[in-house]
């Protein structure tokens, strides 16, 4: 039987690659992403769907229909995430700070809320957070993305404990910089905050890795693939960064 996977913010990025490395597994696979012109690009092969992840109903109505359309879900990739203002802690706007905790954090707590009882009543199921290097370390002029960020571990580490019982597996990944454009947004406006250069920027963080470099969504999508395989039918309740490895989360820029 094939896999039937869930991917929220799954129309681009990270979410697409998973997508993309899942179907080529042969797995079904279903997207969530508020980007209509990003949901025209995936391919008749993936299910798309138009969800705001932070929106109950929203979610309500996605998992209603997969419940129709496939009768349940083996593998949840909770990924829908933004990046939050970049401001000081005592300039950070509070409709900034709520709107980056409502996507990273609301959205996985309402993903993980609606596949719970479908996993539970097949008494499987793998559930893989997207995290990121700011829940490990912080991340300076980036605090609602970092509080949300370590939130979903927190949220994952429960899901892990509270579900383990029923067969289900629950473990995040931790991505580092993702060369992209997302990135490429944050670079910029990190630049203009330190009166610098996206480039400065940019070797500020590479250089803050062991390996001095970015990843691609290609090997966070490895990781996910991974997570999901029978390879890892006793990994649960773990944090794993795919970064170069982290030496310093605050390079002097």
């Amino acid at each position: 039987m094939k896999k039937r996977v869930l991917i929220t913010a799954g129309a681009a990025g990270i979410g697409r690659a998973m997508a993309e490395a899942f179907l080529a597994d042969g797995a079904d696979i279903w997207v969530t992403d508020v980007d209509e012109a990003a949901l025209k690009t995936v391919p008749s092969s993936i299910r798309a769907t138009r969800a705001d992840a932070s929106n109950e109903e929203d979610m309500a109505r996605l998992f209603g229909e997969i419940e129709t359309a496939w009768g349940g879900v083996d593998v949840l990739c909770a990924n829908a995430g933004v990046s939050g203002p970049t401001a000081l802690l005592e300039d950070m706007p509070l409709k900034g700070w709520r709107e980056c905790i409502a996507v990273n954090l609301d959205g996985a707590f309402l993903a993980v809320r609606y596949a719970t009882p479908m996993m539970k009543a097949q008494k499987k199921g793998v559930m893989i957070f997207t995290s990121s290097t700011a829940g490990l370390y912080g991340f300076p002029n980036r605090s609602p993305y970092a509080a949300a960020k370590w939130g979903v571990i927190g949220l994952m580490k429960t899901a892990a404990m509270e579900l383990g019982p029923y067969g289900i597996r629950a473990n995040a990944i931790c991505p580092g910089s993702v060369e992209g454009p997302r990135i490429e947004r944050v670079l910029e406006r990190e630049a203009a905050l330190k009166g610098t250069t996206r480039d400065a920027i940019y070797e500020g963080y590479a250089s803050g890795t062991s390996m001095r470099t970015f990843v691609e969504a290609r090997d966070v999508a490895a990781m996910a693939q991974f997570l999901a395989s029978d390879g890892a039918r006793y990994v649960s309740g773990q944090v794993i960064a795919v970064d170069g490895h982290t030496e310093n989360p605050d390079p002097k820029v």
